[in-house]
């Protein structure tokens, strides 16, 4: 059942139904270039799924043509922007990819045309990047004298290399769906016509999983790079000593013993 936002906001999409709470960015005419309230309404409606227990798996896509083709460089060219206000416009930026990465929650990017810029960067914040095969993702802030943001040159190299996030940034070039898989950027690459409906089939699956083991699995992935192993192997240990706690563990036994698909409730 769909479920409205409190408040509407103007420049999001806002959807939750079947266990996936979808964020549509909403300016097509600006190929859904970001400006601040969008970043605004971005950080609201990820803190609100993150507070509704029926959502379990959070999306994000645009709508129109582009994904979201980075910063509105119409509102830039306009030069009305103090320099505190440039530092602020920049820092919200820096506060949606942190709140996508540091969601309990697993949120896939559906990058349906042109990831740019900053679209690319909340895309490859995101848990999973699923792109339609004639979609396009590139980060060419170098070529126009800017730079990178959320926390990329953290995460792009661990997902496709140091060699290869130095040739995606410094050359600043675009990939289609295709490459992007190849190189380990996307996870998937669908189809133009199929594209909708394996998403949709995908974050289905996703929201399958029992959300207090995604929820520890998330966390330990994305800070497995700054621990040791000893303090890796000790984290499993406490995760899989808390997992054995909850009724979605006894849940999944009892689905196993019955030959039955388990209905994880969170808890």
């Amino acid at each position: 059942m769909n479920r409205p936002p409190e408040n509407l906001p103007e420049n999001l999409i806002v959807t939750c139904d079947d266990g996936i709470g979808e964020l549509r960015l909403n300016r097509p005419e600006r190929l859904n270039a970001v400006n601040e309230a969008l970043y605004a309404e971005l950080l609201q409606q990820l803190q609100r799924l993150e507070q509704m227990p029926e959502i379990r798996v959070i999306l994000l896509t645009g709508a129109g043509r582009a994904f979201c083709v980075g910063a509105d460089m119409k509102a830039h060219g306009a030069a009305t922007r103090s320099p505190y206000q440039r530092r602020q416009y920049l820092n919200a930026e820096q506060q949606v990819c942190r709140a996508i990465r540091e969601a309990a929650k697993p949120v896939v990017a559906a990058v349906n045309g042109y990831a740019l810029g900053a679209g690319a960067e909340m895309a490859i914040a995101s848990d999973f990047i699923l792109m339609k095969a004639s979609a396009r993702i590139g980060l060419p802030e170098i070529t126009i004298g800017t730079f990178l943001g959320g926390g990329v040159t953290h995460t792009l190299p661990r997902l496709v290399g140091l060699a290869k996030a130095r040739e995606l940034v410094f050359l600043g070039e675009k990939i289609d769906g295709a490459e992007a898989l190849r190189i380990g950027l996307a996870n998937r690459c669908f189809e133009d016509d199929a594209f909708d409906a394996q998403v949709r089939a995908f974050c289905q699956q996703l929201a399958r999983g029992a959300p207090l083991s995604m929820q520890l699995a998330k966390r330990q992935l994305n800070g497995a790079a700054e621990q040791g192993f000893e303090a890796a192997l000790q984290a499993e240990l406490e995760g899989m000593t808390f997992c054995a706690t909850t009724r979605d563990w006894q849940e999944g036994v009892d689905a196993f013993r019955d030959k039955r698909t388990p209905r994880f409730e969170g808890h």
